[in-house]
C-alpha cells in the first residue's frame, strides 16, 4: 500500500461522514457535521476542498451540485495511521503498547477478556505472532 495522504483531526470527521455514507453531496456533508460540531458550514466547505486537493476524495457536479466519494478506503487510512502510531511511540511493537496500557490500569477487564479472546481466535487460526 502506498503512503496516504497526511489529513487533519478536522478533515477525519468530515472523512468519517463520508465513507459512511458515499456518494453524499456538500449540502448532506454539512448537516450532518452541523449536529456534532460548532463549525460554520464555510468551514465545512473548506475542509472538503482540502480533502479534494489531497487526492483523498473526488466528486461529480450534479447540476448545481457536488457529490462526493472517497478515494482512500476508511480501513487504509486507519491501519496507516495505527502502524504510525505504534512507530512512533511503541517503535512498532504492539506489545508495547498494551502493556503500557495495562501498567497504567486503563484496560477494562471487559477488554481485556476481549484482547484474550482475539487472541486466542488467531492462534486457533495459525495467526503467526512473529510475521
Amino acid at each position: 500500500m502506498s503512503k496516504l495522504p497526511q489529513i487533519s483531526e478536522a478533515e477525519f470527521e468530515v472523512m468519517k461522514i463520508i465513507w459512511k455514507y458515499a456518494p453524499i453531496n456538500t449540502n448532506e456533508i454539512t448537516e450532518r457535521l452541523l449536529k456534532t460540531t460548532s463549525w460554520r458550514p464555510k468551514t465545512i466547505q473548506t475542509l472538503i476542498k482540502r480533502l479534494v486537493t489531497k487526492g483523498v476524495l473526488s466528486y461529480e457536479k450534479q447540476g448545481r451540485i457536488f457529490v462526493y466519494t472517497p478515494l482512500v478506503k476508511e480501513s487504509d487510512y486507519i491501519s496507516q495511521e495505527s502502524n504510525s502510531f505504534l512507530d512512533r511511540f511503541f517503535n512498532g511493537h504492539l506489545s508495547a503498547m498494551v502493556s503500557s496500557y495495562l501498567e497504567q490500569d486503563q484496560l477494562s477487564n471487559a477488554e481485556i477478556d476481549t484482547l484474550r479472546d482475539l487472541l486466542s481466535n488467531s492462534v486457533k487460526k495459525g495467526g503467526d505472532a512473529d510475521a
